[in-house]
């Protein structure tokens, strides 16, 4: 069956970096940003309680995060 907290991160996490990838207005980054936020969201929700394996995997996805997090262009 598998931990639902995890899946749901992972599932956010891919649906946050699709949002930035094809972000071109600010209307769109806007909703980009929320979606990384709702990714951390779930990230730290996931973190608390996974298996050691699946922790891994959860801070490379928050590297993930971060990082487009970093990469998202700011319109003025």
């Amino acid at each position: 069956m598998g931990n639902r907290l995890f899946q749901q991160a992972r599932s956010r996490t891919e649906q946050a970096e699709e949002m930035v990838r094809n972000a071109t207005t600010p209307e769109q980054l806007a909703l980009a940003t929320e979606e990384i936020a709702k990714a951390k969201n779930d990230l730290s929700s996931a973190f608390a309680n996974s298996t050691t394996a699946e922790k891994m995997q959860l801070t490379e996805l928050q590297q993930q995060i971060d990082q487009l997090e970093s990469d998202l262009p700011e319109y003025r």
